[in-house]
């Protein structure tokens, strides 16, 4: 272990207890927001069953953005304010349980999130005490934006400074990489940081990828150490730019390849497109920010946002202020990181790191799977769905691993052991609660509670909103199959057939013959009635979308501090922490969850 600073100190479980206790007070009453589903939301009378107000109320409510709206909730905050226990009677009518209160709703809503919560541990303090003594490791000018589009590139960028330090820390070589996708993050920490990587991913088709970007990755690797040491006016900066040009284009292709076959529901995609500006000075730097992203769309995000919403008052000043090693100052190399470097910089010209296909669950033994495992990493850039928590669960179990590093995604696709009671399973491991507290009550969010936590507060704030139309045009689709077809619950996917039509006429034509209904018994008019009867009603559903969108970072915060509190339920676990990594306009899933086993 390097000679370090004292980690920085962390909630403990009875104050993180504590926190839960006044959260799943307020998501008693809120969970049903969440988990409405927007497809039936004319068929089921959503917004009479759950709001007390007019949408132009809680349009009007949300849309302003001077915090001294909200300073009038603050009373109800019982005395003292420290439980964070708020008086729900003012927010939900107490017989009906429906809204009455937006206000104290969205103040109450900011507050269970985790950049207020004061649980989560500072990216640099962090930084700092692995570090120790050691002051290290700018390492090669190697960017990793020379091969990977702009998101990637932040995330890589901060995550792979994180690990490398841990592994410094617990003096570690080997770090393993479960669902590795295309080695992205796997392949830095080996070229940069000199660190021997398995990327885990239980696709071939991923790991075929992998072993592709090696082959390229060898030659761009071979033009930048030609290049460090040329004029930069030279020819290898033309050969190397070149092939930037190239690898960027390839990689597009197949991220968009790949994105339009992960099968994203149009009717999941929920954008609004009502409001524009901002008055408060960071939130418009971020915008002007935003302006330059260009965001190749990932996996992990199932919902995309367009336009803007003003929801300056709930969200943190320094919430998209990007946390990156240039925060902390310059540091010299140690010998032993030069030496090791030296060693990375010929071993990538053989193996940049090793891709292995397996599925991974929580009982996977991993020497059956790495044959030279030793003392090691376990670490993960946006694992999917129940991935994310079994990576906790084999770092716990597994006396090799003495650290993780995990950022999760996909909430939607966790399996929750108290969803659906009333089916035999014989599944033993769940995504979700993972600690005891959580399961001691059998708390349940929902999957689309769990989906609509995948909403982008942040990036709503900087003008990215939601495609309100398109849910629109679904939910009225619902109505009409409802109607003339006797089906209330449709189990089959519209897809993407709003991008592909010219008018509603054209989206329920398309639609009813996608989900193969006979279409020819409705005639233009009656299709048109339903669209008249309607759309006076829009601004109901763009209500109803932002009143989710403030709603998700709670549902997310209670994820992943279930988490957190199975990782302090672990006698061996020593030191763990919900850590901010990435800037949230960029990367929406930007926090990491953090542990160390006590070292032997």
């Amino acid at each position: 272990m390097a000679d370090s600073c004292p980690l920085p100190e962390t909630p403990d479980l009875p104050t993180l207890h504590a926190k839960l206790q006044g959260m799943l007070q307020f998501l008693k009453y809120s969970l049903p927001i969440s988990n409405a589903h927007t497809v039936d939301f004319y068929t089921e009378s959503v917004w009479e069953k759950l709001i007390d107000l007019s949408p132009e109320t809680v349009l009007a409510a949300l849309g302003r953005t001077t915090a001294a709206r909200l300073s009038e909730a603050r009373p109800l905050v019982e005395a003292g304010g420290k439980s964070g226990i708020f008086d729900f009677s003012k927010i939900f009518c107490e017989i009906s349980q429906k809204m009455v209160n937006v206000e104290a709703f969205a103040l109450a809503a900011k507050y269970y999130s985790l950049q207020n919560l004061g649980v989560c541990t500072s990216f640099e303090q962090l930084l700092v005490a692995l570090q120790g003594n050691q002051k290290q490791r700018m390492g090669e000018n190697m960017k990793p934006d020379e091969f990977m589009n702009m998101k990637k590139s932040h995330e890589v960028h901060i995550m792979s400074e994180m690990i490398s330090n841990i592994a410094d820390f617990c003096g570690i070589q080997q770090v393993i990489d479960l669902g590795s996708g295309k080695g992205y993050l796997s392949s830095f920490l080996c070229m940069k940081y000199g660190l021997k990587v398995y990327g885990i991913d239980s696709s071939s088709i991923n790991t075929h990828g992998a072993e592709e970007r090696n082959r390229k990755l060898k030659k761009h690797w071979r033009v930048h150490h030609t290049r460090s040491k040329l004029d930069v006016n030279g020819p290898a900066l033309k050969i190397s730019k070149e092939r930037k040009v190239q690898d960027e284009t390839e990689y597009k292709a197949n991220t968009e390849e790949a994105y339009n076959n992960i099968g994203i529901n149009q009717e999941e995609m929920l954008p609004l497109d009502f409001l524009t500006g901002f008055s408060d000075p960071e939130i418009s730097k971020s915008k002007k920010q935003m302006k330059n992203l260009h965001v190749i769309p990932q996996p992990e995000e199932n919902l995309c946002f367009e336009n803007v919403f003003p929801f300056v008052d709930f969200w943190p000043i320094n919430a998209v202020e990007p946390t990156t090693s240039s925060q902390i100052s310059n540091r010299n190399i140690s010998e032993a990181n030069k030496e090791r470097r030296k060693m990375a910089s010929k071993s990538c010209e053989s193996s940049i790191y090793s891709p292995l296909t397996s599925f991974i669950t929580a009982d996977s033994e991993l020497r059956d799977i790495i044959k030279d495992l030793e003392d090691c990493l376990m670490v993960g850039l946006h694992t999917c769905g129940d991935l994310a928590p079994n990576t906790l669960r084999i770092f716990t179990s597994k006396y090799e691993i003495k650290g993780v590093c995990s950022v999760g995604c996909c909430y939607h696709l966790l399996s929750e052991e108290f969803e659906n009671q009333h089916k035999e399973c014989t599944q033993e491991q769940w995504g979700f609660p993972m600690c005891h507290y959580l399961k001691e009550k059998r708390w349940c969010c929902g999957r689309n509670a769990r989906m609509s936590a995948c909403l982008a507060l942040e990036r709503v704030a900087v003008g990215q909103g939601l495609p309100t139309e398109s849910l629109f045009y679904r939910a009225v689709l619902q109505d009409i199959i409802k109607d003339w077809y006797g089906i209330t619950k449709c189990d089959g996917h519209v897809g993407k057939i709003y991008s592909k039509s010219s008018s509603f006429l054209d989206y329920v034509r398309k639609s009813l013959k996608k989900l193969g209904l006979d279409e020819s018994k409705l005639p233009e008019k009656i299709i048109m009635d339903y669209y008249e009867k309607y759309k006076p009603r829009m601004n109901e559903l763009e209500a109803f979308n932002m009143l989710k969108v403030v709603l998700a970072p709670c549902i997310e915060t209670l994820i992943l501090l279930d988490r957190l509190c199975y990782l302090k339920e672990q006698e061996n676990i020593v030191w763990s922490a919900l850590v901010k990594l990435f800037d949230p306009v960029k990367s929406p899933r930007c926090y990491a969850v953090i542990a160390l086993k006590k070292q032997q």
